[in-house]
């Protein structure tokens, strides 16, 4: 039972971009508007996985279709039923073979009870039983391949191979989809470059209101008049809290502020080893730690200069574009995502990963610049994400895979 709750053309890299089927303009899909299922392990409170689905979803139902989502639950299921979206709740989050094997059954009962005309796998898991129920139902598989996965062993490897089994692949950035042809042997014909969007309503700088940056500052005890490094992210080592923290310390500047901002999930040796780190360098009064934000949008500008310090390449990098969005000038590493998000120069500066001379040397000439070049850059940087990163044109592009696998089996 369900709950409520372009022409194809080379892309860079040599990726194939979408086709630009013919879309019946009174619902937004080439045919009659399709019934979709998303499935993924669960719908928590703060991932990019989660995030977009729920856009998608919006954008399905937007368009005319009915957009159904399995998972085991959790609190994006209220943002999910807002869109007009459906929960079916499933132990799709369970690696437990047996498990695994129950959901078949069940996907593919839900699949001939809804009437699906396409299942959209966003994990490996949950992949697997749709996998195996589309083909039971005769309905197409896509999906999108969200990072490089551990493929330290042959029997990871079979496992990861799920997210290649779609009739189309949607890889989140070029860096991706050389991944999935490197690895897995996927032809162009197969991958579809998607990349990841940014909400240019909630992330405007004319919808972030003086009132929330206050309010943050004064949560975050920030005194006027010192420029504000932001580094957004979870508190995991891959994330290069530590290098930040050292190019702060070889910046020798007391006349800024750095904010790490993002949860421990309950690293708490890690953390230890990051205030110890602060401490040693003297920095209390200049690195902060700080949880979770709630209002990211406020965050961003409230920010001077934004960095993404991953050491391990992001498959994409969200926090790149969402900042740039806002304007703020943005320093990232030099691999993964990031090398199709920065502009290097205009919107930002790429550095070497682990970097910490390379790092300060940006960050001194990011927090040192004049207002009309700050002013410029900030242009570039809004104008950028609107013409590339939008979530309208991620969700456009989805639909349109949508309509050729529909294509496809018509």
């Amino acid at each position: 039972m369900v709950v409520y709750n372009d022409q194809s053309t080379p892309g860079v890299n040599g990726e194939t971009e979408l086709p630009d089927p013919a879309i019946n303009q009174e619902t937004g899909f080439s045919g009659r508007a399709p019934t979709v299922l998303q499935v993924l392990p669960a719908m928590g409170a703060s991932g990019g996985v989660e995030r977009g689905t729920v856009e998608i979803a919006d954008a399905i139902v937007q368009a005319g279709g009915r957009a159904i989502v399995a998972s085991s639950g959790g609190a994006k299921t209220y943002e999910l039923t807002r869109v007009n979206g459906e929960h079916v709740t499933m132990p799709l989050h369970s690696k437990n073979p047996f498990v695994m094997a129950g959901n078949i059954g069940r996907l593919e009962q839900l699949i001939k009870d809804e009437k699906i005309d396409v299942v959209h796998a966003r994990s490996r898991a949950p992949a697997w039983s749709a996998y195996y129920a589309t083909k039971r139902a005769s309905v197409p598989f896509v999906t999108t391949f969200h990072g490089t996965y551990s493929k330290n062993n042959p029997l990871k490897r079979v496992y990861n191979s799920v997210m290649v089994k779609g009739a189309r692949v949607i890889a989140i950035s070029n860096f991706i989809a050389g991944h999935i042809r490197r690895y897995y042997g996927i032809p162009n014909t197969v991958i579809r470059t998607i990349p990841r969007g940014v909400d240019l309503l909630r992330f405007s700088p004319n919808q972030v209101s003086a009132e929330r940056v206050i309010k943050l500052a004064t949560n975050w005890r920030l005194s006027d008049g010192y420029p504000v490094i932001m580094l957004p992210g979870r508190l995991t080592r891959w994330k290069g809290q530590k290098v930040v923290i050292e190019a702060i310390a070889k910046l020798g500047r007391k006349d800024v502020r750095c904010l790490l901002v993002g949860s421990d999930q309950g690293r708490a040796a890690y953390r230890l080893e990051l205030d110890k780190l602060i401490d040693k360098h003297q920095l209390n009064e200049v690195v902060r730690i700080v949880d979770h934000c709630q209002d990211m949008p406020a965050a961003y500008m409230l920010s001077d200069v934004v960095i993404s310090a991953s050491t391990d390449p992001e498959a994409f990098g969200r926090v790149v574009i969402e900042a740039q969005a806002l304007g703020r000038p943005v320093i990232a590493t030099d691999h993964g995502g990031a090398q199709e998000t920065v502009l290097e120069n205009d919107t930002g500066w790429l550095v070497r990963p682990g970097d910490v001379e390379a790092l300060s040397r940006a960050l001194s000439k990011a927090v040192d610049l004049d207002e009309d070049a700050r002013r410029a850059l900030s242009e570039k940087a809004i104008r950028h994400v609107q013409d590339h990163f939008s979530t309208a044109k991620m969700c456009a592009s989805t639909l349109s895979v949508y309509n050729e696998v529909l294509d496809l089996g018509s």
